[in-house]
């Protein structure tokens, strides 16, 4: 059996026929109108999925479904995006709109990052498990939840926001208003920020030079820790020790079997990984009776989320 899986970004939308291995056969993209009406959007990407399948070899009547990730606010078993704040979608009853104009009836939608979470999950990095949170590092903080082997998403899909739980009160400023979310923390930008504060406290480190000469990137303390500089392990602890802080939490609600790290700053490879499968083992409740939660770095990439939206029409 084929499917189709549809990941919407602000700049493109990129579309795979996907098999039931979760293996990727075909893939394209089209750029993004975001300014133009909704139905306009969804025309294109009715266009391109028709494209992918008729280049596929693939009759539209003969596919298992059509799954779509799209950033915002989405109400899963509605079919409705609510909002997305780079994209035209307010209120769009998308799986109507697509549906229609493909006459295709076995279509769904979820949030990107849990089309993500649902790929990582049964093709990726936690191939196997059936209970997993994917935390993707990025920009923000986003996070997936798999329960059972489904999406848990909580009420008419609004839940599984886990970059803003809440890890210090009255803490620092999150991009959402709040003070004292997860993301405001463990996000790429909190950690460009703790390592620039850093650099300025200390300008004789080795990081306050590689920040001066190369600019901060969410790279640039772990590079400094890797060449020794005490500075830059600090901040790097640091880091590491509010993102543990986060999975403890979601470790002592959810116990997955594994959490998957995503986002630019999973590519550090076992400097973050390593102390972070420590740190949550060290310190989730009833860690020493019940069986060891596994930390892992994503594998899927940019294709996540591809096949994690064709995830959503496969039966499990």
């Amino acid at each position: 059996m084929l499917y189709i899986g549809v990941d919407i970004g602000g700049m493109s939308v990129k579309a795979g026929l996907v098999d039931e291995k979760g293996k990727i056969l075909l893939k394209d993209t089209v750029v993004t109108r975001a300014s133009a009406p909704a139905e306009e959007i969804v025309a294109d990407i009715a266009a391109l999925v028709r494209s992918v399948a008729e280049r596929g070899g693939a009759e539209l009547s003969s596919l298992g479904g059509i799954g779509v990730g799209s950033p915002g606010s989405v109400d899963d078993a509605e079919g409705v995006i609510r909002y997305s704040c780079n994209i035209n979608f307010v209120k769009t009853p998308f799986v109507r709109l697509l549906s229609d104009m493909l006459g295709v009836k076995n279509v769904r939608i979820s949030n990107d990052a849990n089309c993500a979470a649902l790929g990582e999950t049964m093709f990726g990095a936690g191939r196997g498990a059936r209970n997993s949170v994917t935390v993707t590092l990025g920009t923000g903080v986003g996070t997936g939840i798999v329960a059972d082997g489904r999406l848990l998403t909580g009420n008419r899909s609004a839940g599984a926001e886990g970059g803003h739980v809440i890890i210090k009160a009255g803490g620092e400023v999150c991009g959402c208003g709040k003070r004292g979310c997860f993301e405001a923390y463990a996000s790429a930008t909190a950690l460009m920020r703790q390592t620039a504060r850093a650099a300025e406290r200390h300008p004789d480190s080795l990081l306050a030079r590689l920040a001066k000469e190369q600019g901060i990137d969410g790279k640039t303390a772990f590079i400094a820790a890797k060449q020794g500089d005490k500075v830059a392990k600090r901040v790097v602890s640091t880091y590491i020790r509010y993102v543990g802080t986060g999975l403890v939490g979601f470790a002592n609600v959810f116990y997955p079997e594994v959490f998957i790290i995503g986002g630019g700053i999973s590519k550090e490879g076992d400097a973050l990984i390593l102390p972070l499968r420590r740190f949550v083992r060290r310190n989730a409740y009833g860690a020493e009776f019940n069986p060891p939660i596994d930390v892992v770095a994503a594998t899927l990439g940019n294709d996540a989320g591809v096949i994690g939206a064709a995830a959503l029409v496969m039966e499990r």
